[in-house]
This record gives structure tokens, C-alpha cells and sequence, in this order.
């Protein structure tokens, strides 16, 4: 019976070979692999302080990762890639590390030497108890209001483990990782209080916590011993109300400038104010008395009024034959009512047709009043 040639490739364990297995700073070497998922990015590392048998127990800690280089697998699952060859931060024995960045994790190591590198024995392993995680690992928590403006954003990694070994596990230190894209997770040792006795099982919790503003594709990984034990993706949504604060911040403070100009612009433009004006402080009041007073009288002409005057004035008529010879009457009478018409003749400019003169006197051809000076008849003795 023939397997499917997707079969056999999943069946076949990764592997990596080596176009040289010593070089020193400044070379590079072909690294070529096989058995991979096809189509898999992957990550390629010089790494010190481990064996292809024990891996990486330092993890990427130990590896030279500003030379690495990323290599994305073909439909076979095999690749083929230059590796610039540096100086890792811990001592040899080295290898080339090869693991899969994304997807179901896989790695593969070959042993490597780099020329000038010290070489140092690798530190012994304390026995006892070993971790293994039981369940499928969670992110707890959610994101509050103030992660809606660029808070960093955190959660809790809950995670399930056992312990496989024969002795037990007391206050284990776990790694917890976080990186965006392709980027090498960032380590951070978090200490669990506790002791895990062998056969048993605990839940353990660790928070998480992102920079500040961090939005976007995250992947958590959890380590111990060296080994990663899991990992979980996170999905970081972006912080709109970091967005919405600058749009208003760019409407907000253009306005103020303006109002701030405007303002100085007023205080500086010169006030003019009417001649013989009151100072600011004085009542209104005083303002519109002070108004009235200025404004212009309207006057009459001088013959207006006096006619106005002799209008108003009650008059009657001298009783006949006052003036005239035969008259008989008191010469004080006489007199007093020759006073009077003078007095009224003085003040009138104009005659009415009321106070025509030939109306009440008996000769015609007078067209004035009688004046103090005309002679007046006398009586009989």
C-alpha cells in the first residue's frame, strides 16, 4: 500500500543539513532542510550553549538574532537558504536552530562551530520534575475604557499543567512571551507560588501586558526549562479614541488661536470717542441729562409770541360815543380806558377783524387807537 505524498511528508520528521559545519565571524554557510510543512516561515539562528539532542535550553536568549534569517518552505516542504554565520552571547557548543514561526510548531537543530567562539561545558540540569501542559491555554479579561485611548492593554494567560516527572515541582519560574508579526517574542520570567506534586495537575494564571498604544496581531508563548510549552494568539483592536482625541485637538486649538487673536486685536485697536464725553464710570443717567441739555432750543420769533399773548388775553369792547364830544362820563374813566387801549395797541402788531378801530368809535376815518395825549372831553359842571 502506497501513502499519499502529503501523508508521508506529515509523517516525516523536519531536518536540517549544513553546507559547512565550521566557519568563523563574517562567513556564512547553506543551510538546507527537508520534512517540512510546506509553505511554512520559518527561522533560522546560530545559537550558543546547545546540543541537537537537548535543543536550546537558554531559548533565542542564547542565539545571535540580528544575523537570523527568515525562509518560507516550498510545496514539498523544503527550503534551501544562505545563514551569515556570528558570534552567539553564549559560549559554544553551538547549532543552527530552525523553527517554524507560525502554525503547528515544529523545530530542528544541527550542530555548528563556530572558529574564535570560547567553547564551554553545558551547565548541568537539576533532575526532578518535569511540566507539561494538559488543556488548551485562554486569555482572560477584557479591555476597559481607558485602553480605548492607548492604555496598554493586559489579560490573563490561563493555562493547565501536569507533572510528568518523579519529583516535584515547587514555585516553578515560567517565560511568558509576547511578539507582533515576526518579530522574536519578548521574555519576561513570572514566578508561580506553589508546589506540583508528581501525577498531579494545577491551573495556573500569569498576567499579560501589552506597551502602550499596542494594536494589532499578538502571539503569547509560554516557556519552561527552556522549552516552549504553548501558545496563544491575541487580537488587539486599535485605539480609536487616540484617533478621535487628535482630530478634535487639530479642530480645538485653531479655534482658540483665533479667538486668543481676536481678543488682542480688540484690546489693541484705538477707541475714538465722541468730544466732551463722560468717563466710562459716570451713571447713565448722567449721560442722557447731559445729552438733553446739549441738544437745541426751539424759540418763536418775537411777534409770534406776542400775538400767542394777545390772543390769549380777554378783550371788550369801549362803549359808544367814549371818544366823542357829548360823551358824558368821568374823566377818570375816560382816561383809564384810554390806558388800556393804548396798552393793547402797543403790544399788537397786527389788527384782527374783531378790534377794527371803526367798529366801536364814531368816526370812521380813525384807523389807530386813541393815545394818552388826545384830548378828552369834559363833562358838564
Amino acid at each position: 500500500m502506497v501513502l499519499p505524498a502529503a501523508w508521508a511528508t506529515a509523517a516525516e520528521k523536519p531536518t536540517v543539513t549544513l553546507s559547512k559545519s565550521q566557519a568563523g565571524k563574517g562567513g556564512d554557510i547553506t543551510v538546507t532542510g527537508k520534512g517540512w510543512r510546506p509553505n511554512a516561515l520559518l527561522m533560522m539562528l546560530v545559537c550558543g550553549q546547545s546540543t541537537p539532542g537537548k535543543g536550546v535550553p537558554g531559548g533565542t536568549n542564547s542565539c545571535a538574532n540580528d544575523t537570523g534569517r527568515a525562509v518560507t518552505t516550498d510545496g514539498k516542504g523544503a527550503f534551501s537558504k544562505k545563514l551569515p554565520v556570528a558570534e552567539p552571547p553564549k559560549p559554544c557548543p553551538c547549532v543552527v536552530h530552525v523553527a517554524t514561526v507560525t502554525g503547528e510548531k515544529a523545530q530542528a537543530d544541527a550542530a555548528f562551530e563556530v572558529a574564535g567562539h570560547p567553547v564551554e561545558p553545558l551547565p548541568k540540569q537539576q533532575g526532578g520534575g518535569k511540566l507539561s501542559v494538559l488543556t488548551d491555554t485562554r486569555l482572560e479579561g477584557s479591555s476597559g475604557v481607558l485602553t480605548w485611548f492607548g492604555a496598554p492593554p493586559s489579560r490573563k494567560f490561563v493555562f493547565t499543567v501536569g507533572n510528568v516527572g518523579s519529583a516535584p515541582v515547587k514555585n516553578p519560574v515560567f517565560q511568558v512571551g509576547t511578539s507582533h508579526g515576526v518579530f522574536a517574542p519578548q521574555w519576561e520570567e513570572q514566578q508561580w507560588r506553589g508546589t506540583i506534586a508528581p501525577g498531579k495537575k494545577a491551573q495556573i494564571k500569569l498576567p499579560v501586558e501589552l506597551s502602550a498604544g499596542a494594536h494589532g496581531d499578538y502571539l503569547v508563548s509560554l516557556k519552561f526549562g527552556g522549552k516552549v510549552l504553548a501558545e496563544q494568539p491575541w487580537g488587539v483592536g486599535r485605539p480609536w479614541g487616540v484617533t478621535v482625541f487628535w482630530i478634535l485637538l487639530c479642530v480645538v486649538v485653531p479655534a482658540a488661536v483665533f479667538r486668543i487673536g481676536m481678543a488682542v486685536v480688540d484690546k489693541l485697536r484705538p477707541h475714538r470717542r465722541r468730544r466732551g464725553s463722560r468717563p466710562a464710570g459716570r451713571h447713565r443717567t448722567g449721560r442722557i441729562s447731559e445729552l438733553t441739555d446739549r441738544l437745541p432750543k426751539l424759540r418763536l420769533p418775537q411777534g409770534a409770541v406776542a400775538a400767542d399773548d394777545a390772543a390769549r388775553t380777554p378783550r371788550t369792547k369801549p362803549p359808544r360815543g367814549s371818544g366823542g364830544p357829548g360823551t358824558s362820563g368821568a374823566s377818570g374813566q375816560s382816561g383809564q380806558s384810554g390806558k388800556d387801549s393804548a396798552t393793547n395797541t402797543g403790544t399788537l402788531p397786527w389788527f384782527t377783524p374783531d378790534t377794527d378801530p371803526g367798529a366801536g368809535t364814531p368816526s370812521a376815518g380813525q384807523l389807530s387807537a386813541p393815545s394818552e395825549n388826545s384830548p378828552t372831553t369834559k363833562g358838564n359842571t
